[in-house]
């Protein structure tokens, strides 16, 4: 079984490697696995978004939002009714933001973000991961590989 795992994981790091379309982005392990990622988020600057495949969509504070829409950079959609990691319900609003950066070498423009209050962990969701599908994400060493992203 140990060999069929390092076989694919192999052929994997392969294939990584002979598309030229994928970037690569560093994550930081706070220790607890939970990956980060330094992302740059137009109207904002620099910021560290938790990677979170089991969130449907991405998130940031309700204090990145006000500084969004001073500089213009954020467009208020619709309110958005999701389920918690608790079970329980919450209704907030999701806009888009202009641009975000992750890892300095992934632009990605137009992204839907949920908004929560005060300062809660933003977090990086699916909903933008896809836009920069197919992606790989390894715990070892962390790192993302990301695709269909605007050169910067």
């Amino acid at each position: 079984m140990k060999s069929i795992i390092t076989t694919a994981l192999i052929l994997l790091s392969m294939q990584i490697n002979a598309q030229d379309n994928y970037h690569e982005v560093a994550m930081r392990n706070n220790g607890l696995n939970s990956f980060y990622v330094a992302t740059n988020i137009q109207g904002v600057g620099e910021s560290s978004l938790l990677v979170d495949t089991g969130a449907g969509y991405s998130t940031i504070s309700q204090n990145t939002l006000e500084l969004l829409q001073e500089t213009g950079d954020a467009t208020y959609l619709k309110k958005l009714e999701g389920v918690l990691a608790d079970g329980s319900r919450i209704k907030v609003p999701l806009y888009r933001i202009t641009s975000l950066n992750i890892g300095g070498n992934c632009q990605i423009r137009d992204i839907e973000v949920a908004v929560f209050p005060n300062r809660s962990q933003e977090i990086l969701g699916l909903n933008i991961l896809e836009k920069v599908s197919p992606f790989i994400f390894s715990t070892s060493p962390p790192r993302l590989f990301l695709n269909n992203c605007n050169e910067t």
